[in-house]
């Protein structure tokens, strides 16, 4: 896995509520999973980038579910790092911190795909194709929950 692949792998795993402390763990997952299907005589995936990205948004949902999300929200937050397309200084935090409540809010399905889609840049011909489920339930998933994070954010009156 490159090291391009390794941060798309580590950032999915944030926004999916994976605590830094155990990031490392998920990406060795991730590692180990594709290395289990090479062994096993299956087919490499078409997209490993996307395969990897879904397994990551997996393992986090899992994650998620065992944990019910005993760390903080910071956490995940630091995890990211900076990110160049996003506003700077306080307004920039702010907005972070939002829609990372804002993401922390949305259903697990929902909030799968988002990241997917946003952070992780998959197509949603990909992500249906990785969650073997149509393009159109991705696509609503997404419609629903962007209106959803608009909804919060303008709530929150942070735009």
């Amino acid at each position: 896995m490159d090291t391009a692949l390794e941060r798309r792998v580590r950032a999915v795993l944030a926004l999916g509520g994976v605590p830094q402390a155990d990031l490392l763990d998920g990406v060795q997952q991730v590692r180990l999973r594709l290395l289990e299907r090479a062994a096993s005589g299956r087919e490499a995936p078409r997209d490993v980038a996307a395969w990897a990205a879904v397994v990551a948004s997996n393992l986090a949902m899992d994650w998620h579910r065992a944990r019910r999300r005993q760390e903080r929200l910071g956490e995940r937050l630091s995890a990211l790092g900076p990110v160049d397309h996003q506003p700077s200084g306080e307004d920039g935090r702010l907005l972070s911190l939002a829609v990372a409540r804002g993401l922390d809010a949305l259903p697990d399905a929902q909030r799968q795909v988002i990241v997917l889609r946003f952070y992780a840049d998959l197509p949603v011909r990909a992500i249906a194709e990785q969650l073997g489920v149509p393009e159109g339930t991705v696509k609503s998933r997404l419609h629903t929950a962007v209106r959803a994070l608009r909804d919060r954010l303008h709530e929150d009156e942070v735009v």
